[in-house]
């Protein structure tokens, strides 16, 4: 292969990089028209996935012979089948969709499972062992470097937690009104490729597949949100918090009931928004000026 994409979260970024041709991330405008998108995709699919699906149906991604899906968030996944389909009944062309298989529960059976999945990504892309074992000591590398980077910042921080954003117009805001914006935007957490993959090991594909399956960066994996959003607000010194939700997020509004709770018993002052426009059109910039100008001043 020439070049490949990926989209969504908890994907082998070691392995893709293994490849040499990855291009990263597929990109998406929430804001441009997608008057053929609209054709295709139901209302509950999330705003990003229209751009995707418009750029493909525009020929806009056919310079890649691939694209790596992800089966651990929804809309990626849906989007996978859609485009799948419309493939097959000549609609559309472009890159060949791949689903990467994820797996998160607690036992060996998945462990397996998510080894049974890196394995055979590897062979459709034709990654070796001994490229996947330089892919994850280059991308460890880059964990490190990211690591050595990061940290709490002077001043006062408003971390934006929930669904992340598509992109970080929630970020300017929070800046707008004086602060600090901390908070991963959706193509941050995608691309992010998490903690250290053990290097050395004899068997590299089962190496990068015990880090992706304890993982804690979707919806399914299964971990206390309300714990690791304490962490992240104490890493980035968080004196504010806004937690945002798009409308169509049914999967992490569950958890917010405990979240709110955690940051009253820190006393962190946190705005609730709750089934947000995905733009961001719809007066979230009024409320997060008056939360941050006043009652979390």
């Amino acid at each position: 292969m020439t070049m490949i994409a990926s989209l969504g979260p908890d994907l082998p970024q070691d392995l893709l990089a293994a490849t040499g041709v990855h291009a990263g991330l597929l990109p998406w405008d929430i804001d441009r028209e997608t008057p053929a998108a609209d054709r295709w995709l139901e209302s509950k699919f999330p705003r990003w996935t229209y751009s995707v699906l418009q750029d493909w149906l525009d020929g806009r991604f056919d310079h890649l012979d691939a694209v790596v899906f992800s089966r651990a968030d929804d809309g990626a996944q849906r989007l996978y089948y859609y485009i799948s389909e419309l493939r097959r009944l000549g609609k559309v062309g472009g890159p060949e969709p791949l689903i990467f298989d994820v797996a998160k529960i607690g036992r060996a059976s998945s462990a397996q499972h998510m080894v049974a999945s890196v394995r055979k990504l590897a062979d459709r892309l034709g990654v070796g062992e001994i490229a996947l074992e330089r892919g994850i000591a280059e991308t460890n590398v880059r964990r490190a470097n990211a690591t050595a980077a990061a940290g709490a910042q002077p001043g006062r921080v408003c971390l934006i937690a929930g669904t992340p954003p598509p992109d970080r117009r929630l970020h300017g805001m929070v800046e707008r009104a004086g602060w600090i914006a901390a908070g991963e935007t959706l193509g941050d957490a995608w691309a992010d490729p998490g903690p250290p993959v053990e290097e050395g090991t004899g068997d590299p594909f089962a190496a990068l597949a015990r880090q992706l399956h304890a993982r804690r960066a979707d919806v399914r994996a299964f971990f206390d949100r309300a714990q690791a959003l304490e962490a992240q607000a104490d890493e980035c010194g968080a004196l504010a918090a806004v937690l945002w939700f798009a409308e169509e997020d049914d999967a992490r509004v569950w958890h917010l009931p405990a979240q709110r709770d955690v940051l009253a018993r820190i006393d962190i002052p946190a705005l609730i928004l709750t089934r947000r426009d995905w733009r961001a059109n719809d007066g979230v910039d009024a409320e997060i000026a008056a939360f941050l100008q006043g009652g979390a001043a």
